[in-house]
């Protein structure tokens, strides 16, 4: 008798962009997901807990075991985490706001569970980067995500200008993002350094009843008055 055990899969298990009715975004197969797993990876157990409440109101909260994964966790702490799978248990690893994985941490997570022979899902669901860059008008056959813009004044001017240039010499939309209270001073600061014909796309609270998405060149956006403050918000700009 083999009584070899079959390992659980990490199902990556996308999230609502904000407070929203999460039927208006997400497919049933994320709630079918949330049925049968109780172990789940996520960065903040209450808003986890909020956000499966949200999906499946029947899930018994007693049940569900979390681990947290968030810039205190240390490597250390990672390989027990997928522990569950080598004993059966699927498991589901859950992003504060989008998908798993993408400008997430959850990303050593997915690579640790490749690294250990077990299957990766992904669910289908919301990811603000594609989003944003599907409604910009800018190039979807090249663009590049770059994370967070340096903080000093100096390294930002020099990184949104190499970003312009690339942009231009590669044809190549580039896509980055803020800290949501910084968001009105990053809008001054592109339209002083970027060139008044450079395109720039600013697509906020997407999804949500309050969406702003729109896409003008940088000299039309001097004349634009938009509160951005604390709204996550997505910038692509692109040079042509």
């Amino acid at each position: 008798m083999n009584s070899t055990i079959i390992k659980g899969k990490l199902y990556l298990i996308p999230t609502t962009l904000g407070e929203m009715n999460p039927e208006d975004v997400l497919p049933h197969t994320v709630k079918r997901a949330i049925d049968f797993i109780d172990d789940y990876i996520v960065e903040n157990e209450k808003t986890a807990r909020k956000f499966i409440k949200s999906v499946h109101p029947e899930k018994i909260q007693s049940s569900l075991r979390i681990s947290l994964l968030n810039k205190r966790t240390e490597s250390s702490e990672l390989k027990s985490m997928i522990t569950p799978c080598s004993n059966g248990q699927n498991i589901g690893l859950m992003s504060e706001a989008g998908c798993p994985g993408v400008a997430d941490p959850g990303a050593v997570i997915v690579k640790l569970a490749h690294e250990n022979g077990i299957q990766v899902i992904p669910l289908v669901g919301p990811s603000s980067i594609l989003l944003a860059m599907m409604a910009s008008g800018m190039n979807g056959q090249s663009f590049a995500f770059n994370g967070y813009l340096p903080i000093d004044k100096g390294e930002k001017k020099s990184a949104l200008k190499s970003f312009e240039n690339l942009s231009n010499s590669k044809n190549q939309s580039q896509i980055f993002i803020e800290t949501p209270y910084r968001n009105n001073k990053l809008l001054e600061d592109l339209v002083q350094i970027l060139q008044p014909n450079t395109h720039l796309c600013i697509a906020t609270d997407i999804t949500l009843p309050t969406e702003y998405i729109k896409t003008f060149r940088v000299a039309d956006w001097k004349k634009i008055k938009v509160d951005l403050h604390n709204r996550p918000t997505i910038f692509i700009i692109h040079k042509m």
